[in-house]
Formats: C-alpha cells, sequence, structure tokens
C-alpha cells in the first residue's frame, strides 16, 4: 500500500510545487538577472496574480535598462492596472529621451488613459482635423472652413487634462471669431493664414492634454449672402408692418364713412317731422307743400330716366 502511497504524494508535491511556480517563467527571470524567487511567485499565486502578467514585462523593464521592483508592477496589477502596456511605455519614453517615471506612468494608466498611445504620440504628433466651421464675415458673407491641428502629448498635464474634443471646440471657436472679425471674406479667401494666427495666439492648449504645434486651414468655402437676406428678412417685415399700418387707416376712413352715412340718414328722418311742425306753426302753407312735392317727383322722374340711359342719379353723383 505504501508502494502507491508515496508515488502519488510524490506527483502531488510536484504538481503543486509547478502550479504555484512556474518553471519557464522563473527561468527566464534568472537568465535576464532578473531577482525572482520562487517564493515571490507563490505569493503572487496565492494574491491572485498573474505572473506572466507582471514578470514578463519586468524582465523586458530590466532588459531595456529600467530596474522596476515586483512589489511596484504587483501593486498596479492589482489595482487594475495594465502593467504590460505601462512598461512598454517607460521603455519607449526611455529611447526617446522623455522624462516618465513608474509612478506617473501608472497614474495616467489608472487615469484611464492610454500611456503608449501618449508617449507615441509624442515622439509623433497626430494631426486632428476639425469639422466644417460656418462663421459671417463683416460684409455679410458666409464662410465655411476646414482646419488641421498637429497636436502632441503633454505627459505633464495627461491626467485632469481635457481632451482632443475640447481642442477642436476651441479651435472651431477660434475660426468663427477670426473670421467674424475679418473686415470682407476677400481679405479671409486671400489670407487663409490669418485665422491660424490669430487661433494660436489665443492659447487654446490651455488646460488641455495636448500642446498645439501649428493650426493649418485645409479649406475655405464661400456660402450665402447672409448680410443680404437679413435685410431682405427685414424689408419684408417692414412692408408687413406698413400694409398693416394702411389697413387700419382704411378701416378707419370706412367706419367713419359709415357713421357720416348714418347722420345723414338721420337727418333725413328729420325732414317729415320738420315739415309737420311748420304747418302747426303756420311757417309753410299749402301751396308750399305741393310745390316741394312737384320737385321730388320732378326728381323721381329724372332719376328714373339717368337709369334707363345708364347715367348716374344725382344722388350716386353725390356719392361719388
Amino acid at each position: 500500500m505504501m508502494i502507491y502511497v508515496i508515488p502519488a504524494l510524490a506527483i502531488l508535491v510536484l504538481w503543486l510545487f509547478f502550479y504555484f511556480v512556474p518553471v519557464g517563467l522563473w527561468i527566464s527571470a534568472l537568465a535576464a538577472g532578473v531577482p525572482v524567487g520562487p517564493m515571490t511567485l507563490v505569493g503572487m499565486r496565492l494574491r491572485k496574480v498573474n505572473p506572466h502578467k507582471v514578470i514578463g514585462p519586468m524582465i523586458a523593464a530590466w532588459k531595456a535598462g529600467i530596474q522596476l521592483s515586483v512589489s511596484e508592477l504587483e501593486a498596479h496589477y492589482l489595482a487594475g492596472g495594465n502593467v504590460d502596456r505601462v512598461v512598454r511605455a517607460l521603455i519607449s519614453a526611455d529611447k526617446a529621451e522623455i522624462p516618465l517615471n513608474f509612478q506617473r506612468a501608472a497614474a495616467i494608466d489608472l487615469a484611464g488613459r492610454d500611456v503608449l498611445d501618449a508617449v507615441t504620440m509624442s515622439v509623433n504628433p497626430r494631426v486632428i482635423e476639425t469639422p466644417r466651421v460656418g462663421a459671417v464675415a463683416a460684409n455679410g458673407i458666409q464662410l465655411f472652413a476646414i482646419a488641421k491641428v498637429t497636436v502632441r502629448a503633454n505627459l505633464d498635464r495627461l491626467v485632469g487634462g481635457a481632451t482632443e474634443e475640447t481642442i477642436l471646440a476651441r479651435v472651431g471657436e477660434g475660426i468663427v471669431s477670426a473670421i467674424g472679425s475679418a473686415s470682407s471674406h476677400k481679405e479671409v479667401l486671400e489670407n487663409p493664414d490669418k485665422i491660424s494666427t490669430l487661433v494660436l495666439e489665443k492659447g487654446l492648449d490651455s488646460g488641455t492634454a495636448f500642446e498645439i504645434l501649428s493650426i493649418d486651414i485645409a479649406d475655405v468655402d464661400v456660402g450665402k449672402n447672409i448680410g443680404a437676406m437679413l435685410q431682405t428678412d427685414q424689408a419684408e417685415a417692414d412692408l408687413k408692418v406698413a400694409r398693416a399700418k394702411a389697413e387700419g387707416r382704411r378701416a378707419m376712413a370706412v367706419a367713419h364713412e359709415q357713421e357720416m352715412r348714418a347722420a345723414v340718414v338721420e337727418a333725413e328722418a328729420e325732414i317729415p317731422r320738420a315739415i309737420a311742425e311748420a304747418f302747426r306753426n303756420g311757417q309753410l302753407g299749402v301751396m308750399d307743400y305741393y310745390r316741394l312735392r312737384n320737385i321730388q317727383a320732378d326728381t323721381q322722374m329724372r332719376e328714373g330716366l339717368a337709369k334707363k340711359g345708364g347715367g348716374k342719379t344725382p344722388q350716386e353723383e353725390r356719392k361719388a
């Protein structure tokens, strides 16, 4: 029975040893001169740290002349950082002679920024293009401009600094201001570099994680005549106001005419009453009354003849 138990225990011990101590990784570390002992690897296993994620980048750092400790890399791994990209960023920064230590690189990585991309961008500046920005010159002509902004990452402001979207927004605002301050759109078309100069003088990279190296106007297009359109709209608005006022005056005139006509009708209604009063007072005789009736009959006859002949009646002539 003991014959089988001893080999089984030996196999179990060997399995546990090779599980807790990745021999291949340990030998690679020893060959690279990295001071890593078996108990360090066992402790990493117990802390649920993948030794390959820590020791592999550490070997690359030591071979590049950057001596990092296991505790620093393990702490960054446990904090949720990407040890491999941090180490690669440190190696790239060292080769490019960019001052960058492990603490800053780890802070940039834990802040959610790609530290390797930032170092690469510090060595090779990136060109970002603004969207089509529209602005109106002082003479009312609309212009559309597209700018290409060359930026370089600023490692000192990468933690807490604004992103590329802020750069694009500020550059767009600067383009609008530069075009708006131009006296004519021809001035912008003849010298588009003036826009770049005015925008660069504003210090748009303040508070951002980047440094603006240059701003180049890639394209300028002429849009609508906004000034003429606004003048046309104002003229139409003034015309509507004038028409409204004229209509008000016409309505007042019609109302006044109606009032005058009502006064005439009211005065005509008083005539029979005045005739009766004159009879009672003896101011009007019978012959006078008959002569008045004859005049009225003659007037009605003339009006009838005028209607048959297509002419106007005396009343219509008075109205006209």
